[in-house]
């Protein structure tokens, strides 16, 4: 599962609301193809593992893969039936924030319908809306 080697801070803050677009990534600068986000929403580490081995198995080991978010922030949650209070939870799981427009995963070495049937079957895995995109040559 992916998750930081070491952070900074072992509990982060949980932000009520995602507003906006993306600022990074946008684009597709390493493959051929992608998978753009069109909602943003926090993607689980399990999500993003799930769509990796799916990919990879629908590829065939042809073709290249990037996977280009990363879950960087810790969610925290109390044990079941804890009463309220006594602090913050100790930390759960693993979550990357996506905004809209955010490209987040990338393949190179495949003909299209291949590369768009994987991305489709990908994108099942996961809670948002996605677009299939293909660089403009």
């Amino acid at each position: 599962m992916l998750m930081p080697k070491r952070v900074k801070y072992r509990k982060t803050h949980s932000a009520p609301r995602i507003k906006g677009k993306t600022k990074a990534g946008a684009t597709l600068h390493l493959g051929d193809y992608g998978m753009k986000a069109l909602e943003p929403k926090w993607i689980t580490a399990r999500q993003i593992e799930a769509c990796r081995v799916t990919l990879s198995r629908f590829m065939k080991k042809k073709g290249k893969l990037w996977i280009r978010i990363f879950p960087d922030k810790a969610v925290t949650k109390h044990p079941a039936e804890t009463r309220m209070g006594k602090g913050k939870g100790a930390p759960d799981h693993w979550v990357a924030v996506v905004k809209p427009g955010r490209i987040m995963f990338e393949l190179e070495g495949l003909d299209l319908a291949t590369a768009k049937e994987a991305m489709v079957r990908a994108s099942a895995k996961l809670p948002i809306r996605t677009r299939f995109v293909a660089r403009e040559n």
